[in-house]
């Protein structure tokens, strides 16, 4: 018989099914995102033809060679990783940086036209060398602070087990895990990590632990045959990575490295690109004004000197100048350690930001995307409910120990209780530091729902091991799918009792009393509707429903003598005719911060969505616990038939399950955001959780995502902001995440969102204050050019005021506490610019031009008294610089020559200097408030009183300091020039004071209304 054409077709099926593994290196990433076909659907048996391999004997070492030599080892590709050069020239060349470099350009070029002239000054070079040196510090610094170098791919290979047992030609053989290849029959055990995706061919009670790929906190029982159509509901599947909570089993490689489910998230992560922060955004938004505003003035002012007569290359060099001038140099190391404070203060409450911009992304966050799972709930299966005597008791989850709130005197506790301890297999791991935990922060050896159960006995009776020890356990029957029930017999104050836990319904079948207050009570038709109630309300909770029922045991048919079997096919005691004690519930409950805290979003108008992997009950439940779905309104659980909505649904909130988002295009997801303000996303993939955060940054929000699991990591990178648990989460997610929560706590979100929304308002308080001195650095520029006076300032005392005096007092305002209760007011509007024309206003035409009269009159006034009246210092640059003119005359008919000129020039550069300083007081005391009085917002920032100090010390140190003033070219100022610009201090303060005034009172006020429109920053 002619076999080749069958053969034929089954290697095509099987180099189909490994070529999945390895697409061509040109391929689109789409084709990296692999799907389970029909490999946990179709028979065993078929499945073993098509993998070609052998479920008794395994591969043969020299099929599983070519297989790993021709598909490659069972590892997770590197996606290629971004050299550090690179990332150190981003923070050297982007953004605001860029601007400065060009500035420094400019100023070299100056230098060169002027040297190729013979006569350079040496005034652009020291510009130019300064404006270098603050891009590389603050560069460093910035590379420094965030050289969080992408760790993502490193921390997926950490979740790989290293070793796996292998069968091969009939023998059992232990290999790295990378050897691994599809058709290798592969052994696991209770303890292990899956080490490829497996379809389980024997189970023997095997559990594992999914909740890093679905947030299903219930560890999954898998069966051979128990299958799903979706790959992650199937029961068949063991998937790469996930831990095997307890039994044996065997199974078949269906999958390896890339082409598993965790591989397919590593290979979404790795394809994601972050976006652009807002702060990022902001910053380039005034780069472009800045330079904007400062190329037109420069374009001006060098036409006007070619107007005047000035050659062409001088023009330049005042066009260059002048566009220098604008630049604040200061500012860049102004925000980025603005930036670094505001990390470093949310670091102290717990809130790890690793990107600085990340600080205040979290401020603009008008969403917040969050997992269930370890981020909402606690993750620990917990004892929320007990149904005893037929009434609800709820237990208290939120406290350490929880159930502080029962009463262990009630009435059929002592039942329940005796049940609840004796059937069970939990135990607490026996290690010192486990015992000095609270009871409910003990690791248990058992699985989740055991674990709550022994947790809950513990806390109320803290008497497990004794109670056990009294009460030894003769004979038990596990828990098996078939008969869902869990029984032993133990020995209890000297007579056999049986005691038995499982499925509610299957378990009260089995009964013919109810204890009630005591009393056994015959159970008729009116108490099997309270049960059947009682179950469907636990269930409609989210909670997970177990029945606890007994027997105690007849002592004439159990003598102490008598030997209890289960060998045969039933056992030789009773299962049946047995008393029912209670109900017990359990879930993964909230943890006791996150119902205020998503209140505290609510009110800061930040809208809290769930998207989680679990099932949509436990979702709409916690979600409705929480706060995130508003208990009084109507909920929609949406099904496949469910209409999509076309208006926005007043009162009603949905839950969205992910099956029924398959085959949705992004318009019917954008109907959904836009019908319901609360939502609850359920069942979700990966892949649906970054449709979901794309969906609500296509409506214009400023979109963080929370989260634990590695399933979360896509999104998390996928959001503006990723914010990941650093106790509970995966090293996956923390990676992926640009904020880590230290403490797992939700409600540290909060305390980041206001932290993120002081640092903008406080980087406009920076900006305003910074580029207020910008004018009177300029007008002294323009002056000497258009009107031909003699240099006002410096450029070596601007590079003094921008880098020195004022740097301190800038990141001062950084310290300052919010004017108004900012957790009130919504989400900062994208319009809401970071620099804006009413700052630009504020700063320059108001303030600005106050500071440069006052520099200016400080001028007029020293160079009166030496004889230099103010008519006869215009146009008079050329005679006054000309060091071969020794016999200058002022207006009083004196001669002076060159040195005595540049004296009195450089003594009205420190004096026009000190007025700068003297004027920046009043400056940055406005600058602490935007709408407050400075009354009301008061003098506690000691930060900014020190930088007031600070910055005239500094200043006193540059004009009285032996020699430093003649190194910077200023000359010592008699104490009487102190006085001349103290009027224009207060008069700044007196006019913003003023100003803020009526901006209290716009609501009544037209000049109000008025100056808000304009100066309202």
């Amino acid at each position: 018989m002619d076999t080749s054409g069958f053969e034929m077709q089954n290697l095509e099926k099987t180099t189909d099914v490994l070529e999945k593994k390895h697409p061509a290196a040109d391929g689109d990433s789409e084709q990296k995102k692999i799907s389970y076909d029909d490999e946990h659907t179709i028979s065993l048996e078929e499945l073993k033809e098509r993998l070609e391999t052998d479920y008794e004997a395994g591969l043969t070492k020299s099929e599983a060679a070519d297989r790993l030599e021709n598909f490659g080892p069972n590892s997770l590709t590197p996606p290629s990783k971004t050299p550090e050069w690179l990332k150190f020239c981003k923070t050297m060349f982007t953004g605001f940086a860029m601007l400065l470099w060009i500035a420094a350009i400019l100023c070299f070029m100056a230098y060169g036209i002027d040297a190729a002239k013979g006569d350079p000054s040496s005034d652009n070079l020291y510009v130019g060398g300064a404006l270098t040196f603050v891009v590389v510090v603050s560069g460093i610094f910035t590379y420094y602070q965030e050289n969080k170098s992408t760790k993502i791919m490193e921390s997926f290979a950490k979740m790989i087990p290293p070793h796996a047992r292998v069968l091969r030609e009939g023998n059992v053989f232990e290999i790295d895990a990378t050897e691994l290849v599809v058709g290798d029959i592969v052994d696991i055990q209770g303890g292990d990590k899956t080490p490829a995706d497996l379809r389980m061919i024997e189970s023997h009670g095997v559990k594992v632990d999914n909740s890093s790929l679905t947030g299903e906190s219930v560890p999954v029982a898998l069966k051979p045959n128990i299958q799903d159509p979706n790959h992650l509901e199937s029961k068949n599947l063991a998937f790469y990575s996930t831990n095997v909570v307890e039994g044996k089993g065997r199974g078949v490689v269906v999958k390896t490295g890339d082409d598993t489910v965790m591989g397919s998230i590593a290979g979404l992560v790795a394809t994601l690109e972050s976006g652009q922060t807002p702060i990022n955004k902001e910053i380039q938004s005034f780069v472009h004004l800045i330079s904007a505003i400062a190329v037109f003035i420069g374009v001006v002012f060098f036409i006007i000197a070619m107007a005047m007569g000035y050659d062409w290359i001088e023009a330049v060099i005042f066009f260059i100048g002048i566009i220098v001038a604008n630049v604040p140099e200061g500012l860049l190391v102004t925000v980025t350690v603005t930036l670094t404070l505001t990390a470093k203060r949310m670091a102290a409450k717990n809130c790890l930001v690793k990107n600085l911009e990340g600080v205040e992304t979290l401020g603009s966050t008008s969403v917040i995307c969050s997992d269930k799972t370890g981020t909402l709930t606690q993750n620990k299966m917990t004892v929320a409910h007990m149904w005893l005597n037929m009434e609800l008791v709820t237990l208290e989850t939120g406290k350490k120990n929880y159930a502080e709130n029962f009463d262990p005197k009630s009435a059929g506790w002592k039942e329940l209780g005796r049940v609840a301890c004796l059937c069970s297999n939990s135990v607490f791991l026996d290690k010192e530091e486990n015992w000095a935990k609270g009871v409910n922060d003990r690791d248990v050896d058992g699985d989740a729902t055991e674990a709550g159960i022994l947790k809950c006995y513990e806390c109320i009776m803290g008497d497990t091991d004794k109670r056990r020890g009294a009460s030894p356990k003769l004979i038990g029957i596990p828990f098996n799918s078939r008969n869902k029930y869990q029984a032993s017999v133990h020995v209890d104050e000297e007579k056999h009792v049986l005691v038995m836990k499982g499925a509610p319904e299957i378990v009260f079948d089995k009964c013919e009393t109810i204890l009630i207050d005591g009393k056994d009570v015959k159970i008729d038709e009116t108490i099997q509707l309270q049960f059947k109630q009682a179950c469907e309300e636990l269930a409609g909770m989210g909670e997970r429903v177990l029945a606890f029922v007994d027997l105690p045991l007849d002592p004439k048919k159990f003598p102490p003598s008598f030997v209890f079997s289960s060998d045969e096919e039933e056992p030789n005691f009773p299962l049946d005719h047995l008393r029912f004690v209670g109900l017990m519930s359990m879930i993964d409950p909230p943890k006791a911060t996150v119902p205020e805290a998503v209140a505290q979003c609510k009110s800061a108008g930040i809208k809290v969505i769930m998207v989680t992997g679990d099932h949509p009950i436990t979702a709409q439940a916690i979600a409705k616990e929480v706060g995130i779905i508003s208990p009084d309104k109507d909920l929609i659980i949406f099904d496949t038939i469910t209409p999509i909505p076309s208006s926005h649904q007043t009162g009603v909130s949905a839950c969205v399950p992910g099956y029924v988002m398959v085959d949705w295009e992004e318009e019917d997801l954008d109907k959904v955001i836009m019908g319901y303000s609360e939502i609850a996303f359920a069942r979700t993939s990966p892949k649906q959780k970054i449709f979901i955060v794309e969906g609500y940054q296509r409506a214009g929000n400023v979109v963080a995502v929370t989260g634990d699991g590695v399933n979360d990591s896509p999104a998390l990178k996928k959001g503006d902001i990723g914010v990941a648990m650093g106790i509970s989460g995966s090293e996956v997610s923390k990676e992926a995440a640009d904020m880590i929560l230290l403490d797992d706590d939700f409600a540290t979100i909060v305390n980041g969102v206001e932290e993120g929304r002081l640092i903008f308002d406080n980087l406009k308080k920076s900006i305003v204050y910074t580029l207020t001195s910008n004018i009177p650095e300029i007008f002294p520029f323009l002056t000497w050019v258009v009107l031909g006076i003699p240099l006002p300032l410096s450029t070596v005392a601007i590079l003094l005021i921008d880098l020195g005096t004022d740097m301190v007092p800038a990141i001062s305002l950084a310290y300052e506490k919010a004017e108004l209760d900012i957790m009130k007011r919504p989400p900062r509007s994208q319009q809401d610019r970071l620099v804006n024309h009413r700052l630009i206003f504020l700063a320059y035409a108001i303030v600005g031009i106050t500071q440069a009269a006052a520099g200016f009159f400080v001028y007029a006034v020293i160079m009166a008294s030496y004889g230099w009246m103010p008519l006869r210092l215009v146009g008079i640059k050329n005679q006054w610089e000309d060091e071969d003119n020794n016999a200058l005359e002022d207006s009083w008919g004196q001669q002076w020559s060159y040195g005595q000129r540049m004296m009195i020039q450089q003594t009205c550069n420190g004096a026009y200097f000190l007025a700068i300083v003297q004027v920046q007081w009043a400056d940055v005391i406005i600058s602490k408030t935007r709408v407050l009085s400075i009354f009301q917002q008061g003098m506690n920032n000691m930060v900014l009183n020190f930088a007031m100090v600070f910055e005239t010390a500094l200043a006193a140190l540059v004009l009285y300091l032996p020699y430093v003033p003649q190194f910077v070219g200023l000359y010592p100022i008699a104490p009487e020039w102190w006085i001349p610009a103290l009027p224009f201090t207060l008069l700044i303060w007196v006019i913003d004071e003023t100003r803020r005034f009526f901006i209290r009172r716009a609501d009544t006020s037209a000049i109000g209304k008025f100056l808000v429109e304009e100066t309202y920053y």
